[in-house]
């Protein structure tokens, strides 16, 4: 644990020098990325200045889910930035280089590929809880700051097991499969409560591509707790499965590589 963790700090120092040698590269990145996000907030300010609710949730509602949406995808994509693994890395060859390191594969390349800067759109995405919190009238336990975090976590690992599975699928196929533009389009459902959805794609949300358990779910247990409190602690439970499913495929597709050859 403390080789890993001095590797963490190591590495943020290298980023931070790096990106900090040009500074204006670095903050015209993060202002891009609120950028982006904010015009998703507005997209959600505009329908609701045509209708009151979308089913049965309100403005504030929906406003909460993204906030927490954004918190776990900022997060996420600050640590599993692995966007260009099959170009960079397998039709490269920069796979052998990391083979021949000792700490492990995955997390060397999730060290070499981090993107702080997200973190910013994370830090948004909790002002955005605190702003509503107090406007939906929730009340805070002492429990809430705990399960918050536990559901948190839970969405990350959600997140990283269902993109680690399809990176890995590059093992197994030269060429750019292009599946993680398809699931950036489907995780963006998460953002918004599965009850607008028809049967079959809310399934599919929620037991096959769980990006349901990334925003709504999690952010249901604040929301309404009486009718969803007890399945959205199913987050991490989620969380673990499909996490251990995508780091199983990792390793498996790590024995087959043989490297890039001439």
């Amino acid at each position: 644990m403390f080789f890993y963790a001095g590797l963490v700090v190591d590495y943020l120092k290298n980023y931070m020098k790096t990106r900090l040698t040009y500074r204006s590269d670095f903050w015209i990145e993060v202002l891009s990325d609120l950028l982006f996000n904010g015009l998703n907030l507005f997209f959600i300010l505009v329908v609701f200045g045509h209708t009151a609710s979308i089913d049965e949730w309100n403005e504030q509602q929906v406003l909460f889910i993204y906030g927490y949406f954004m918190v776990a995808y900022g997060i996420f994509i600050t640590f599993f930035n692995l966007w260009s693994f099959s170009e960079k890395y397998i039709v490269k060859g920069e796979m052998d280089r990391i083979l021949t390191r000792p700490a492990h594969n995955l997390v060397q390349l999730m060290l070499e590929n981090m993107d702080p800067s997200s973190l910013f759109s994370a830090l948004v995405g909790f002002l955005i809880m605190v702003f509503t919190w107090p406007q939906l009238g929730l009340t805070l336990t002492w429990s809430d700051p705990f399960i918050f975090l536990l559901l948190l976590v839970g969405s990350i690992m959600i997140y990283a097991g269902v993109y680690i599975f399809f990176t890995a699928l590059s093992f197994f196929s030269d060429a750019p499969t292009g599946i993680t533009a398809l699931l950036w389009n489907l995780q963006n459902y998460g953002r918004y409560p599965m009850t607008i959805y028809n049967a079959v794609m809310k399934f599919a949300l929620t037991w096959v591509l769980p990006f349901g358990f990334v925003g709504f779910y999690p952010s249901a247990y604040f929301l309404d707790r009486t009718n969803w409190g007890s399945f959205a602690l199913l987050t991490p439970v989620v969380g673990l499965v499909f996490f251990g499913i995508g780091l199983a495929t990792w390793n498996y597709g790590v024995k087959r590589y043989r490297g890039a050859g001439s």
